[in-house]
């Protein structure tokens, strides 16, 4: 480690840079729930009124200095800005920025390593549940800081992993895109292929007045309702006070704050914590088959994914078993598009919520089943390219998160980085071979 030295971060870091935009000017704001947590890209801005906020360019670390956002990962770069264009973002961002001795990339993955989120939590101050990081403690710490040559080898493996993440997100949404048109091709234009394999309703397709939908449907569709898809199970909570109820390699136990971690992936294998045999009986848990329709029921209502193993949830879930002749690829769009009418049926006085007897009721168009088997002959490949491109994500997040803080400490060399990303580069071939095969 000879072209590292601990230093002070304030020496070799800006914080909060100076930057000038004249108060009651309209200029683009970044509000703290466009950081999602883990995730380097900001989801978006809003224009608004400078009246004060710290001030930043593309390139700048956003770090979240308030509980419990810090804790929870609220770190990301900018990047959605024009040139030399200035914002300004929540009082509750710290912003770091590259001077002579760093370039921006390193202090990014510094920011996101467990050693600097360490001093940052050590530097928090004020009332439980509003703590902050006081800015000048955490300039002080002292975190060891290589040379930038160093530094640009580091942020360059770490990008590349974030490149394939990115690259394969790019391509699960280009895919989910094409799923959706497939599906509204034949629920939403009804243009599914008659018997001579031509677009129905286009190609004349008899329509039919239904009464209950106040509307024109394909002749033979029927309107029944959510509890036509599949069983409707709920979820409810193991106490906590009892720890046998909860095991490392247990059932998967999914909440609605594991979804909204889950945010742009279409399946899910687990949540934070799993329960147990015990924890199941106790709490009279239903175990759930993979290919559950995972959705949230409360607080808020609508998050959804794909079970991809057996798994139990909380209280917060309606979730829907595809056991009545619609399978799970049918039944997840079928869902997705009555997100609206599920909200509008929803009550409550502290939070909305959606019954599991409500849900059963609301009304669906239905196809035949030869129809619905033909839709999911067309859509499994694609949820399968996106399960395994979600995946191949999963295990360059984690190889990249192990080689985080090793590479932040000097622990293991930038050519052994190089080789373990060359390794997952071969594995992509493999997978993209596979695919080539298969399809």
């Amino acid at each position: 480690m000879s072209s590292w030295r601990e230093i002070e971060l304030g020496k070799v870091i800006q914080f909060n840079p100076s930057e000038r935009i004249v108060k009651g000017t309209i200029a683009k704001k970044i509000a703290m729930e466009k950081l999602i947590e883990y995730q380097r890209k900001i989801l978006g801005y809003e224009l608004a009124q400078y009246n004060g906020g710290p001030k930043f360019r593309n390139g700048d670390t956003l770090v979240a200095r308030i509980t419990p956002c810090l804790e929870n990962g609220k770190t990301a770069q900018v990047d959605i800005l024009n040139d030399n264009e200035v914002a300004f973002g929540s009082t509750e961002f710290i912003v770091l920025r590259e001077t002579e001795e760093t370039i921006n990339d390193f202090i990014y993955y510094l920011a996101k390593s467990p050693a600097f989120r360490k001093k940052a939590i050590s530097c928090m101050e004020g009332t439980s549940g509003r703590k902050r990081v006081n800015e000048g403690a955490l300039r002080q710490q002292k975190l060891p800081i290589p040379d930038v040559k160093t530094q640009r080898g580091i942020a360059q493996i770490l990008s590349d992993f974030d490149s394939k993440i990115t690259l394969n997100n790019r391509i699960n949404a280009e895919l989910e895109a094409m799923a959706k048109t497939i599906y509204d091709y034949w629920f939403v234009q009804f243009d599914f292929p008659d018997k001579n394999g031509k677009p129905y309703q286009a190609s004349g397709g008899k329509m039919v007045w239904s009464e209950e939908l106040k509307r024109e449907v394909p002749e033979g569709w029927v309107v029944g309702t959510v509890n036509d898809l599949g069983e409707i199970i709920g979820g409810s909570t193991p106490s906590t006070e009892d720890e046998e109820n909860f095991e490392n390699d247990g059932t998967p136990w999914i909440t609605p704050k594991d979804l909204s971690m889950n945010v742009g992936n279409k399946y899910i294998t687990k949540g934070e914590v799993c329960v147990s045999k015990r924890g199941i009986e106790k709490a009279s848990l239903k175990v759930m088959p993979e290919g559950t329709i995972l959705l949230s029921s409360r607080a808020p209502i609508g998050y959804m994914a794909i079970s991809r193993e057996p798994v139990t949830t909380n209280q917060g879930f309606k979730n829907i078993v595809p056991n009545k002749g619609y399978n799970t690829e049918i039944v997840y769009y079928l869902i997705k598009n009555l997100i609206p009418v599920i909200e509008k049926n929803s009550s409550g006085s502290t939070f909305k919520e959606i019954s599991g007897s409500v849900l059963k009721s609301i009304k669906v168009l239905l196809p035949s089943k030869d129809q619905a088997t033909s839709l999911t002959d067309i859509l499994s490949p694609i949820f399968r390219k996106q399960n395994l491109l979600e995946l191949e994500n999963q295990k360059l997040t984690e190889l990249r998160d192990w080689l985080l803080p090793m590479l932040m400490n000097g622990q293991i060399k930038i050519k052994d980085a190089e080789r373990e990303l060359s390794m997952a580069a071969e594995d992509d071939v493999v997978y993209k071979a596979t695919k080539k095969k298969g399809s």
